[in-house]
C-alpha cells in the first residue's frame, strides 16, 4: 500500500476510463471479466459445447482496454486475428455472493465491445491445455465503447446485435441467444469474486467470428447503445 510520503520508482499505470451516455463523468475500469462459450452456435462453430451446468471466464487487462473510434496496430505474434462483438456490462455497485435481485442492483450500464482474439494463440492454449492469455489478452484487445445508463435500455434479451466489416454483416443475433443471462452470469461471478463498481463483464460472442487484417475497420451495433468502431492499421 502507497501512502502520501511513499515515492514510486516510476509512474503507475493510468487508470483507464470509458465515457458515460449523458454524463460529464467518466467511468473508471478495475477490472475486465469475459464469458465463454455463452452463445451455442458460436461454440459450435468452434468445435465445442457449450457447458450448460455453469458460466465459464477468462479476464482481459485493464491496460488492454481501448475506446471505440481509435485506430491501432494489428497485433505482433499472430496470423489469425478475429472479431468478437459482445454486451459489456458495467457494475456499479458491489455483490459478492448475491442472489439473482441482487445482481440487478449491481449493474450501472451497457456497453458495445470487442473481443479482439489471437485465435492461432488461443489455439495453440487448447491444443496444449494452457492459459489463453497471449491469445485474449491483447493489447487493445478489449475495444469498449460509450456506456449506456441501465435505466435507458429496459430489460436486456430483444435486442438485436450486429458486427460489419468493411460494410460487410458477419455477425448477427439476438441477446436473448445467450445461454446465461446478464443476471445469471453476475449472480455466478459473484460467488468467485467481490465484484465492485469499475468491474466490466463481456458476455461472450454469437456465431460468425472471423479474421481481420491491416486496414480493415469493423463496426458493430447493440440496438438502444451507442455504436463502436475500430480500425487496424498497418503492423509496427
Amino acid at each position: 500500500m502507497t501512502t502520501a510520503a511513499t515515492q514510486l520508482l516510476f509512474d503507475a499505470p493510468i487508470i483507464q476510463t470509458l465515457p458515460v451516455t449523458g454524463l460529464a463523468k467518466l467511468y473508471p475500469v478495475s477490472r475486465i471479466f469475459c464469458v465463454g462459450r455463452n452463445y451455442a452456435a458460436h461454440a459450435a462453430e468452434m468445435g465445442g459445447e457449450v457447458d450448460r451446468e455453469a458460466p465459464w471466464y477468462f479476464t482481459k487487462s485493464a491496460q488492454a482496454l481501448c475506446q471505440s473510434n481509435q485506430s491501432v496496430p494489428y497485433p505482433p505474434g499472430t496470423s489469425n486475428f478475429h472479431h468478437e462483438i459482445e454486451l459489456v456490462i458495467a457494475l456499479g455497485g458491489p455483490i459478492f455472493q448475491g442472489d439473482e435481485n441482487r445482481a440487478q442492483d449491481a449493474i450501472f450500464g451497457y456497453a458495445c465491445g470487442l473481443d479482439m482474439t489471437r485465435r492461432d494463440r488461443q489455439q495453440d492454449g487448447k491444443d496444449a491445455r494452457r492459459p489463453w492469455s497471449l491469445g485474449k489478452d491483447v493489447e487493445n484487445g478489449a475495444v469498449i465503447g460509450e456506456i449506456t445508463p441501465c435505466t435507458d435500455i429496459g430489460p436486456i434479451g430483444p435486442q438485436r446485435m450486429t458486427l460489419a466489416v468493411n460494410g460487410e454483416t458477419r455477425q448477427d443475433a439476438l441477446l436473448s441467444d445467450m445461454v446465461w443471462t446478464v443476471i445469471e452470469i453476475i449472480s455466478h461471478l459473484s460467488q468467485f469474486y467481490h465484484l465492485n463498481a469499475g468491474d466490466l463483464i463481456m458476455t461472450g460472442t454469437p456465431a460468425g467470428v472471423g479474421p481481420v487484417v491491416a486496414g480493415d475497420t469493423i463496426t458493430g451495433q447493440i440496438d438502444g447503445l451507442k455504436p463502436i468502431s475500430h480500425q487496424l492499421s498497418a503492423a509496427e
